[in-house]
């Protein structure tokens, strides 16, 4: 099975949507809109991501995968800092597709928002319902989240956009570089090759010598066996379409064996998320 490891759906709306920045993606985005462009890559399921930090995100992203059989699963959002998330999250996880939770703590102004004692509470919740975390951060978070993630050896955690580097060059900063392959000696923490081409700076466009060098660090980092493709779709419009992030990523691991290009196409999402 090939799985796309991270995309989004929205009904847009400016006041709900606020954090959308350009207009190419300021509109609706529906399964109608999203299976041609799987069907043309070759990709027979998708998780669908929260794009919204309210409840109401869960049922509008677990209607569609009722409604489809290719949505294989949901990441949805939970405030883990309430002191009723244990019955939040029972509710939620009677939802056999509900596979995981995810905060924005990109967004946060506090930057060790995930070493806050009550969200490391609700953290220590998830195990019991076999729910994953998905961390989303920016690369200057990556010293935080290691102490976050050691804090909880027993939960599963999935990295987004292997942390939002800066990405400029062909040489990929030494920081986020050393980072990265220590996070990845948690063997309980998977990474998505996901949101990257939106990190790109001061350039017009992108091509696979650019991206490549840091694909190749998270892919020393984790492994094949914990590194899976995601496309970031819709968002990743903004500098690509689908179907070409898609065969770039093939491209960029083409040299890898049979079995381990399999699991960055769909194993590693299967037994991250318990599809």
């Amino acid at each position: 099975m090939t799985i796309d490891a991270h995309h989004h759906f929205w009904d847009y709306a400016t006041e709900e949507y606020g954090w959308i920045p350009k207009d190419v993606i300021r509109k609706s985005f529906s399964p109608a809109d999203l299976k041609p462009l799987i069907d043309k890559a070759k990709v027979d399921g998708v998780i669908s991501v929260q794009a919204r930090t309210e409840l109401k995100e869960n049922n509008f992203l677990l209607k569609y995968a009722d409604e489809n059989e290719w949505i294989k699963a949901v990441v949805g959002y939970v405030d883990l800092t309430r002191n009723d998330v244990f019955t939040t999250l029972a509710k939620l996880s009677e939802h056999k597709k509900f596979r995981a939770v995810r905060e924005v703590l990109q967004g946060k102004d506090d930057d060790a928002y995930c070493l806050r004692d009550d969200f490391n509470r609700g953290i220590s919740q998830l195990h019991d319902f076999g729910l994953v975390y998905d961390i989303l951060i920016f690369h200057r978070h990556l010293p935080n989240s290691i102490t976050f993630v050691d804090k909880h050896p027993n939960q599963i955690f999935v990295l987004d956009h292997v942390a939002k580097p800066e990405i400029r060059t062909t040489t990929p900063d030494p920081a986020w570089t050393k980072n990265m392959i220590e996070l990845g000696k948690r063997e309980h923490v998977f990474c998505k090759i996901s949101g990257m081409v939106t990190e790109i700076r001061d350039r017009e466009d992108w091509d696979i010598k650019l991206m490549k060098p840091y694909l190749d660090v998270a892919l020393e980092a984790f492994g094949p066996d914990r590194l899976m493709f995601g496309s970031d779709w819709p968002v990743c419009l903004l500098e690509s379409e689908y179907v070409r992030w898609n065969a770039a990523v093939k491209t960029m691991i083409a040299d890898l064996s049979a079995d381990e290009k399999a699991d960055i196409l769909g194993g590693t999402a299967v037994r991250a998320y318990s599809i």
